[in-house]
C-alpha cells in the first residue's frame, strides 16, 4: 500500500476474502489510531483527524458492507480519497454527537454554518477550517446542521513548522455563537500528526 502517495487508487484496494484475512488486525489498529487521532470539544462535538490509512479502511469497510464492487469502489474513492491529507495540511471528520434524536435536531439547528467557525490555533497562528466541497453541511431552508463534517486545514509553511517544533500548545477551537468550546492537543497525537500528515 502506497501511502506515501497521498492518494488511494484502485490498486490499493484489496478483495474482500484478502481483506477478511488482515481485517481484525486492521481494526485493532484503528483502534490504536484513534487514541491519537479522536478529540473531544466540548460536550457534543467529537473532531477525528483522518489520513491514509482510516480512509483506506473507510473504502474497505464500505466495500465489505455493501459489496457494490467495481463500481462502489469508484464512488468511494471520490468520496474518501479527498479527505487523505496532501502534504501541507490536515482533514477531520467532526461529528456532533447527542443521543436523543429530538434533542439532537433542535441541538443542530442552533449551530447552522458551525463549518465555518472551527480552526486549529498554533504558535500564535490560526488556521481555518475549509469544509469538503462535496455538499452543503447547513440546509439553506431552515438553517439546521449537519451532525457530520468533513473538514480541511491548509498550512502554510511557517504553520508546518511551528506545528513540528512541539513548541506551545495546538488546539481545535469552536467559535460559533451558540457553541464556543476549544480543546487542546496533546503531544502525542500532535508527533503523530506531523508525520502522517506533513
Amino acid at each position: 500500500m502506497p501511502r506515501d502517495t497521498r492518494t488511494i487508487t484502485a490498486d490499493d484496494i484489496l478483495s474482500l476474502e484478502q481483506y477478511d484475512l488482515i481485517r481484525a488486525e486492521k481494526k485493532q489498529e484503528a483502534i490504536a489510531r484513534k487514541a491519537l487521532t479522536r478529540l473531544s470539544v466540548g460536550p457534543h462535538a467529537t473532531i477525528l483527524f483522518e489520513n491514509w490509512d482510516s480512509m483506506w479502511l473507510q473504502i474497505q469497510e464500505m466495500l465489505r458492507i455493501e459489496k457494490g464492487g467495481a463500481e462502489q469502489l469508484e464512488d468511494e474513492l471520490r468520496a474518501y480519497d479527498p479527505m487523505i491529507p496532501k502534504g501541507a495540511e490536515l482533514t477531520a471528520t467532526l461529528l456532533f454527537e447527542i443521543g436523543d434524536p429530538a434533542r439532537r435536531d433542535a441541538f443542530l439547528r442552533t449551530i447552522g454554518g458551525v463549518e465555518d467557525h472551527v480552526a486549529i490555533q498554533v504558535g500564535g497562528e490560526t488556521v481555518r477550517a475549509r469544509p469538503e466541497g462535496d455538499i452543503a453541511r447547513t440546509r439553506e431552508s431552515d438553517g439546521k446542521a449537519s451532525a457530520v463534517h468533513f473538514l480541511h486545514f491548509g498550512f502554510t509553511p511557517d504553520q508546518i513548522a511551528a506545528w513540528q517544533s512541539g513548541e506551545g500548545s495546538a488546539m481545535v477551537v469552536i467559535d460559533h455563537p451558540n457553541y464556543g468550546h476549544a480543546a487542546l492537543i496533546g503531544a502525542d497525537s500532535r508527533a503523530f500528526l506531523g508525520r502522517e500528515c506533513f
